[in-house]
């Protein structure tokens, strides 16, 4: 599956929502839970951490991790969303922001 919607939001900015409401609108979606807690996810951690020590422009098997999903939202996917769109670019990208700037961000 292809992804069609790339959240670049980064988390506490309305994700867990923007999650929720795509997988009700049928649009199955990836977030740090995804990671973590699904089980048929189980490898994701060790390639998410093979991404973040790699050097910029490492080519990386997005469909491997994103084969049963055609959305992403929250962490990790949103500090790859660039890598994301250039695999991927028919894709949306969806940016949420905190409603508060970035000094609510962090409250």
């Amino acid at each position: 599956m292809a992804l069609k919607v790339i959240g670049a939001g980064f988390g506490r900015t309305g994700t867990w929502s923007t999650f929720t409401a795509l997988n009700r609108l049928g649009l199955a979606c990836y977030h740090m839970q995804e990671v973590i807690l699904n089980k048929a996810n189980k490898g994701h951690l060790d390639f998410w951490r093979k991404v973040a020590n790699s050097k910029p422009g490492t080519p990386h098997d997005w469909d491997r991790v994103f084969a049963n999903y055609t959305a992403t939202v929250d962490n990790p996917g949103c500090c790859v969303w660039r890598e994301l769109l250039a695999e991927y670019p028919d894709a949306k990208v969806l940016l949420t922001l905190h409603p508060r700037g970035a000094e609510g961000w962090y409250d």
